[in-house]
């Protein structure tokens, strides 16, 4: 399990986003899919973090009666558009779905 931080140069200063911080934001943003939950955080999220990208690997338990290629999609929509716009990073975003809850 990776998650490595972001440093963005400024005018006064470089500003630091740690891998914890982009890890939250990746969770929060996830679950605020309807049906999606991360299984099991501390394992179930790499974070890649390169030259101004992101490479997100995620486990999702899914809500039984989604339609599972729909959740998975807006998943990797959502978490990429709050990367970039909290973070200033594009990110390409591997979802696999690994349970369902009732």
């Amino acid at each position: 399990m990776s998650r490595d931080g972001h440093t963005i140069p400024g005018p006064h200063g470089p500003i630091r986003i740690e891998g914890d911080a982009l890890s939250a934001l990746v969770i929060t943003t996830a679950e605020l899919v309807d049906g999606a939950r991360i299984r099991r955080p501390r394992r179930a999220l790499d974070l890649v973090v390169s030259d101004g990208s992101a490479r997100i690997e995620l486990e999702l338990a899914a809500r039984y009666g989604t339609v599972l290629p729909s959740v998975a999609r807006q998943v990797q929509d959502s978490v990429a558009a709050a990367m970039r716009r909290s973070a200033g990073l594009t990110a390409a975003v591997d979802v696999t779905i690994e349970e369902l809850d009732s």
